[in-house]
């Protein structure tokens, strides 16, 4: 009788912990832990995540997980967005809401292996997240990742900035309070093709000329792991895609033909050297009007054909069948970047036979 009111007692106790107070802490640095981003290994227990659309994954069993998450708050005050996918449930977005975060991302969850999927929704501009680690009750091997890879160079479109109203309405709150990169063209276009992704996107940034005032244009910090403003240069050999689009000249708009053709085939004679390869697809932008699709055709068709003269075949181009902008500014909204992957979608599984 002692025996099984001992077992009893053990048994409530047990039942009545948190979640919190039970399971094991994994640091950021676990082997177990995956990045697939720019991911900045210089502080090895806190990576930092700088790019929208970066992301982590882990496996577990258990019913609940923890994330411990780090916010730079750049100027003391930006608060960075994530996006948070538990198993096949729909994903939610969230936004962090001090310097350090401790984050109960799922619980009450049935006793068996998970996945979680934390990405980051919020752009280089909006300063860094530390992964610092996850509470879980068992951290398991992770999936194998998928074999295909895809990257998308470009601006806000590709950012997904100004897309989501979910929260916060247009024209209301911080600029960056509609980013929403895990729902942009581009990770969208991956998941459909089963495919990792990396963005590599700055809102405003040009070919030859960025918008408001930015001081920088794509080919001089294209080779950075913060390519707003950090002076760390990535390592290209640890990402090497299978197909990289290039979608800029939104901020550019109309340029001279001649010089803004050149200033393409210099920037993407940079990539190949990057990428000897890879597949080079370059896209008109989603957003342009009629006027400045036209002349991007004009540009980008241009490109195409001396590059292949020049012997690069391994190239291609794609123009979108519509304006989309019924997001915040004129931007894409969160629908529209569902019907933009889905274009794109539809040509990179023909051109790469997937």
């Amino acid at each position: 009788m002692k025996r099984i009111f001992l077992v009893y007692i053990f048994m409530v106790l047990v039942l009545n912990l948190k979640a919190d107070e039970i399971g094991s802490f994994y640091k950021g640095n676990h082997s177990f832990i995956q990045y697939t981003g720019r991911i900045d290994f210089s502080n090895t227990t806190k990576p930092k995540l700088w790019a929208s659309g970066a992301y982590v994954e882990i496996k577990f069993s258990g019913t609940f997980c923890i994330l411990e998450i780090n916010d730079e708050l750049l100027w003391n005050k930006i608060h960075n967005y994530i996006e948070i996918k538990i198993d096949n449930q729909e994903p939610y977005r969230i936004q962090l809401q001090a310097k350090e975060n401790k984050i109960t991302l799922a619980q009450n969850l049935p006793k068996a292996e998970h996945t979680v999927l934390i990405c980051k929704n919020t752009e280089f501009e909006n300063g860094y997240i530390e992964i610092v680690g996850f509470k879980v009750e068992k951290l398991l091997k992770p999936k194998v990742k998928q074999k295909r890879k895809i990257e998308f160079i470009g601006d806000s479109i590709t950012c997904g900035a100004a897309s989501d109203e979910s929260d916060v309405k247009c024209g209301v709150g911080e600029w960056h309070d509609q980013h929403n990169a895990y729902l942009a063209y581009g990770p969208t276009t991956a998941r459909n093709l089963n495919a990792q992704w990396h963005l590599s996107a700055v809102s405003g940034i040009g070919l030859m000329k960025s918008c408001c005032n930015k001081p920088i244009i794509m080919p001089q910090v294209f080779d950075k792991v913060n390519m707003a403003r950090d002076s760390i240069k990535w390592n290209f050999d640890l990402y090497q895609p299978d197909v990289l689009t290039v979608c800029l000249g939104q901020n550019d708009g109309l340029q001279d033909s001649a010089q803004f053709t050149n200033a393409y085939l210099v920037f993407a004679k940079t990539l190949r050297q990057y990428y000897p390869n890879t597949k080079l697809v370059f896209l008109s932008s989603p957003m342009a009007d009629k006027t400045l699709k036209t002349a991007l055709v004009k540009y980008i068709t241009a490109v195409e054909k001396q590059l292949k003269a020049d012997g690069d075949i391994n190239v291609g181009t794609y123009f979108f069948a519509k304006q989309y902008n019924e997001g915040c500014g004129g931007h894409p909204s969160i629908k529209e970047h569902q019907e933009i992957g889905l274009e794109l979608t539809a040509y990179l599984k023909k051109t790469m036979n997937w």
